[in-house]
């Protein structure tokens, strides 16, 4: 194999693991989110049942929000590769 066959593959593999490394750095992020998001709704439905369908539904937003994070976080590596 010669040296830039190796280089190039060793490269890529680097690239490959930071790639990696990226993503779990962003989904770190949306993870404390959605839990935020899921408990405070949690506490606001207990302390007012009245007000349940509009909490829930912006409960629903939030989360929705929150995973859009995560997957640019998962779509970014791949668009700029080298």
């Amino acid at each position: 194999m010669s040296a830039e066959l190796v280089n190039l593959a060793a490269s890529a593999t680097v690239a490959g693991r930071l790639g990696a490394v990226a993503y779990g750095l962003a989904a770190i992020g949306p993870g404390v989110g959605i839990g935020l998001v899921f408990g405070h709704s949690i506490e606001a439905m207990a302390r007012q049942p009245e007000a349940m369908p509009v909490i829930r539904t912006n409960m629903f937003l939030g989360f929705a929000l929150c995973e859009v994070l995560a997957l640019l976080g998962l779509v970014v590596p791949f668009i700029f590769q080298k």
